[in-house]
């Protein structure tokens, strides 16, 4: 069960933020939107992971990932870290930007009709 760790804290974040979707305009919505925000990031930081690991600065335990590896180097629940984890930020940060839109147009409203 241990080498399933990495990709369930993935699958739970994924699970957590998925409600998010329904608050706003959507991330999943528009996905190309999201992946021109992500994938950029993402290949920077695939990048650098590669360097770091390359030069032995860190490894991965192989107790706490399914064995899977990206290149013969990375394990694949990092190279989804680099995805899930921004794309459950975009939930976030959407929900919360409509949440506040709607409060302060609710406040506004209110104002005026005092």
């Amino acid at each position: 069960m241990d080498q399933w760790q990495y990709l369930i804290v993935l699958a739970a974040c994924l699970a957590l933020t998925a409600p998010l979707e329904l608050l706003g305009p959507g991330v999943y919505r528009q996905a190309g939107r999201a992946a021109r925000a992500i994938l950029p990031v993402a290949a920077v930081f695939v990048l650098w992971d590669a360097i770091a690991i390359v030069a032995d600065v860190w490894t991965y335990n192989p107790r706490y990932v399914t064995g899977i590896d990206i290149l013969g180097m990375m394990p694949l629940e990092e190279l989804l870290f680099f995805i899930v984890i921004p794309l459950c930020a975009l939930l976030t940060y959407n929900a919360v930007t409509t949440i506040l839109g709607r409060t302060k147009r609710t406040r506004t409203r209110s104002e005026q009709t005092t």
